[in-house]
């Protein structure tokens, strides 16, 4: 009979022992999910960093190179898009009307929020000293990211909030679109 105690002993102390042991092979898995959090809000902030100083830098930089300078830091996409955006119902070669415009980009873009017929980025023709106020993430996906962006021109008073997707494309971010509102 005791013989028998005994070995149940020792049988209940084994069946913890085992349970202890599985517990510690599932701890690493949150550590794995943490370094991919990380990496993501890292990547975030890279999106972030490289808009605020690609914005700052597009309007510093001379004004005759400012299409050159546009081409660099957008998708081939957007650029062309905020193009006929920039030159509906003007006198220019490849000017379209606002239906027009609308038929041709309306699958890929939001165009009542293209800034139709204003420059870049902001609605002014005239810029003192273009700063970047805020620029919060909104949301991101893979190689995605929605920036909830307000510059500013404190010579001008003026502030020009605005929607901005970046992408990752062959390891540089890229702007793909730009919902513009009306300056406050």
């Amino acid at each position: 009979m005791k013989r028998t105690i005994i070995a149940s002993l020792f049988l209940m102390i084994a069946c913890k022992e085992e349970k202890k042991e599985m517990k510690t092979t599932d701890e690493p898995k949150p550590i794995k999910e943490k370094v991919v959090l990380n990496y993501e809000s890292n990547e975030s902030e890279e999106a972030r960093a490289w808009l605020k100083k690609s914005i700052v830098d597009y309007f510093k930089a001379d004004i005759g190179s400012e299409e050159k300078n546009r081409q660099k830091i957008t998708t081939k996409d957007y650029f062309d898009y905020k193009t006929d955006a920039t030159n509906v119902e003007m006198d220019v070669d490849g000017s379209l009307t606002e239906k027009e415009f609308q038929n041709k980009w309306k699958s890929k873009f939001d165009t009542n929020k293209a800034g139709i017929g204003v420059g870049f980025l902001i609605s002014a023709q005239d810029w003192n000293t273009i700063e970047v106020e805020s620029c919060e993430l909104k949301s991101s996906s893979k190689d995605e990211y929605i920036f909830h962006v307000v510059l500013k021109d404190d010579g001008f008073k003026a502030k020009y909030p605005s929607v901005i997707k970046v992408v990752k494309e062959n390891g540089s971010f890229l702007i793909a679109d730009v919902l513009q509102d009306e300056p406050k």
